[in-house]
């Protein structure tokens, strides 16, 4: 089988470093992973330009950097990689668009702000799909993931590799969320939840009962503080970095969607370089993936316990309020099953099964 990395993850026994936070020590996460390999021949000079979505404390920042170091040390500083974080070049969608016109070298979206490009990425926003982040791992290092990233060519943009935006789970200011029920209030009015601007992570919500809103990731903080919206989905680790907990009372472990990045070059980035920095420039992807994944793994519960010390209320579910909340959104099968491929479904969660029986 061809798969998206040569080896699986075997950062699990590297050295750990200290991350200092604001207001916290943080987790021990693994070292930096020490970069192997020869330095290229000389083919040019390249500077490239990335903007990512999280801050400077996230798993996506540091992995980033990471990428970067590797180019660097690889071409004897020939290749080298600013990276703009919180957002600061603009949203997941915008920084694509910038892709597309060369104004910008490099991205690292959610791939639910892809499916506008590749319909089958929307697969990954399919609530309840992936049930382990190992599961999820087997997925994105299978053939048919390899097919979505392939699927990118003549867009533009240049797919390299898919790493951990993670499960996202639901925070809001208005009360705790233990059932659909809650989501949808009942006798008082369903919570507003901030979506991306992807129409299955909207038609979870709505079968929720909840009134999603569509919004930029950068705006969210201050809809928040605002009252704009009640509450959003995020992965723990996002939540704590992007400091939602002062603003938001209450979270509830849902794990409802597992969403990959992937890290994406400007084609005409790309078809500038020279075939061996190209190549290089894919290893680094797939390293710095490598190193991501486990970064995100590391700061998971780390990053709920956080939340809960500094007085986030968060509701762990039980089988049974799960299942609740799963046969609430089998709407959103019979919807979008037939648009984005129900061999495809099929092929991911036979995937999953095999994974899970081993």
């Amino acid at each position: 089988m061809t798969t998206i990395w040569r080896s699986t993850l075997t950062l699990l026994g590297a050295t750990t470093l200290t991350f200092g936070m604001a207001h916290a020590q943080g987790p021990e996460l693994s070292a930096t992973p020490a970069i192997e390999g020869e330095v290229l021949a000389d083919h040019g000079r390249h500077t490239l330009r990335m903007g990512i979505g999280l801050s400077e404390t996230s798993p996506q920042f540091l992995s980033s950097q990471y990428f970067g170091e590797i180019l660097a040390q690889r071409t004897d500083g020939r290749i080298t990689v600013n990276v703009f974080p919180n957002s600061q070049l603009g949203d997941d969608v915008q920084m694509m668009e910038m892709l597309q016109t060369g104004t910008l070298d490099m991205t690292y979206p959610s791939s639910s702000a892809t499916t506008g490009y590749v319909q089958a990425l929307s697969v990954f926003d399919l609530p309840f799909l992936l049930p382990s982040r190992e599961a999820a791992i087997a997925v994105m290092q299978s053939d048919a993931a390899q097919n979505m990233l392939d699927a990118f060519e003549g867009t533009g943009l240049k797919a390299l590799t898919f790493s951990e935006n993670g499960y996202r789970q639901l925070s809001n200011s208005a009360r705790p969320v233990a059932t659909p029920d809650d989501v949808a209030g009942l006798n008082v009015r369903g919570l507003s939840v901030r979506t991306m601007q992807n129409p299955v992570h909207l038609a979870i919500w709505e079968a929720l009962g909840a009134n999603p809103t569509p919004m930029a990731f950068g705006e969210l903080f201050s809809a928040l503080e605002q009252g704009v919206v009640d509450g959003q989905e995020n992965p723990w680790s996002t939540i704590l970095t992007s400091n939602f907990n002062e603003v938001q009372d209450y979270g509830t472990e849902t794990r409802h969607v597992y969403t990959p990045f992937i890290m994406m070059l400007s084609e005409r980035t790309w078809n500038r370089m020279a075939p061996e920095y190209q190549e290089l420039v894919l290893e680094a992807a797939r390293q710095s993936a490598e190193y991501e994944i486990q970064l995100s793994a590391e700061y998971d519960d780390w990053s709920r316990e956080q939340l809960e010390a500094r007085g986030m209320q968060i509701t762990r579910l039980d089988d049974e309020q799960l299942a609740a909340f799963q046969e609430a959104v089998q709407p959103v099968y019979t919807q979008w099953a037939p648009r984005i491929g129900e061999d495809l479904i099929a092929e991911i969660q036979q995937i999953v099964a095999d994974h899970t029986s081993q």
